[in-house]
């Protein structure tokens, strides 16, 4: 890579990671939440709902606002606008009402991040999947730090003091745009062979998958620390046993969270690999596939079954993004690249915001664990859109 190739994924990649902690912070606070509010799960749940129905529906807008006026300047705006709102919503967070506001506005601003940098990624480094798989580590990181951080700040001082944390971690971005220069991509990678009929099919047929993906990867982010601290009673006490402040279930159980996530790090990349290398519709759908197993084991089983399951599921849930990634940069034009990515996101985190109400439903009137026998049904639904797209595509690879 060249030296604004790697600034590019140097910014990129932090965005990526502040833009998954964002929207991980909440999770973690879910149960303590509900005690801080005298709240039951379903409502605290709920005061997430804008916050992630915003962060999917602005991609677009901010896809095409990019198209327009560049990845760099929407990047700041993202950065800012994500520090600011958090700092807001740690000052508002005794007011179920202006703290939820302010949860909107950290979606709203984080939604800027995937159709800006993303498309940066895909337009501005050669090897696609490369820059897409580490893109994408950044990410997971992101989700794997953010439970485990805020977990201990709240365990150590509130879930305020975990807000103004993420206030000025998010203002960080500002700073890091400022002393590093990185120029905009000027010449256009992924060249395509496909003609332009083929191209809008297969883009038709990925806004599906594409939704139905974005149920299942809102319903494990959401639910997941919570599930730990609600089905795994022998290992959170054996835990607490054998290390102090592990006293604390929510503690253990974004702890958990975490290792999950940092694991699914190695999906990512193997992801990135398959994405430069193989037929992204075969490596797409068997990706899709493997997850139909995780979220079923994760719907019955408890204690260390449950988090090796939760691991397996997760691994190939993640790893599954650079290959999609790829897809979408594959199957639209050069131009609208980032509107393209605007089109996925909204769909993938806007209509996955359902995922949210969803989950309130279901675990109030049945279980947790019935979450996860839809997310098994879900990963059906995907690979039966997934073999749509194979019959009417022809072979692809990132670099043919």
């Amino acid at each position: 890579m060249n030296l604004n190739e790697r600034r590019i994924l140097i910014v990129t990649s932090f965005g990526h990671f502040m833009c998954h902690f964002n929207m991980m912070v909440f999770p973690a606070l879910i149960i303590p939440l509900t005690a801080y509010y005298h709240l039951n799960f379903s409502h605290v749940v709920r005061l997430s709902f804008l916050m992630y129905l915003f962060y999917g529906i602005s991609a677009l807008p901010w896809g095409i606002i990019t198209d327009k006026l560049g990845a760099k300047k929407l990047l700041a705006t993202f950065f800012f606008g994500t520090g600011v709102c958090s700092l807001l919503a740690a000052f508002s967070i005794k007011s179920t009402l202006d703290f939820s506001f302010f949860l909107a506005g950290i979606g709203i601003f984080s939604g800027i991040y995937h159709p800006a940098g993303i498309g940066m990624v895909s337009k501005g480094v050669r090897q696609i999947g490369k820059g897409l798989g580490i893109n994408g580590v950044a990410g997971n990181l992101g989700f794997a730090f953010a439970p485990l951080i805020t977990g201990f700040i709240n365990w150590k001082w509130g879930p305020k003091v975990a807000y103004l944390f993420l206030g000025i971690f998010n203002l960080m971005g500002c700073a890091l745009l400022f002393f590093l220069e990185v120029a905009e991509p000027e010449r256009e990678m992924g060249a395509k062979k496909s003609n332009g009929e083929e191209m809008l099919k297969a883009f038709l047929i990925l806004c599906v998958a594409m939704i139905l993906g974005g149920i299942a990867f809102r319903g494990l982010t959401v639910t997941l620390p919570s599930l730990f601290e609600l089905r795994n009673p022998a290992l959170l006490k054996t835990l607490a046993n054998m290390v102090g402040f592990l006293q604390s279930h929510n503690v253990s159980a974004t702890l958990l969270t975490s290792l999950v996530f940092l694991i699914g790090i190695f999906g990512l990349y193997l992801g990135g690999i398959i994405a430069d290398h193989a037929d992204l519709r075969w490596g797409y759908i068997v990706f899709n596939g493997l997850t139909f197993f995780g979220a079923l084991g994760m719907a019955f089983f408890t204690d260390i079954p449950l988090i090796a399951v939760s691991i397996f599921y997760a691994f190939f849930l993640m790893g599954l993004q650079p290959i999609e990634n790829t897809l979408i940069a594959r199957y639209t034009p050069d131009r609208l690249r980032h509107s393209g990515y605007g089109v996925k996101f909204v769909l993938k985190f806007g209509v996955g915001a359902l995922a949210v109400q969803l989950i309130g439903w279901i675990k109030m009137d049945w279980s947790i664990q019935a979450v996860f026998i839809l997310m098994a049904f879900v990963s059906v639904l995907v690979v039966a859109t997934i073999l749509v797209l194979i019959v009417v595509t022809r072979p692809i690879k990132a670099h043919p």
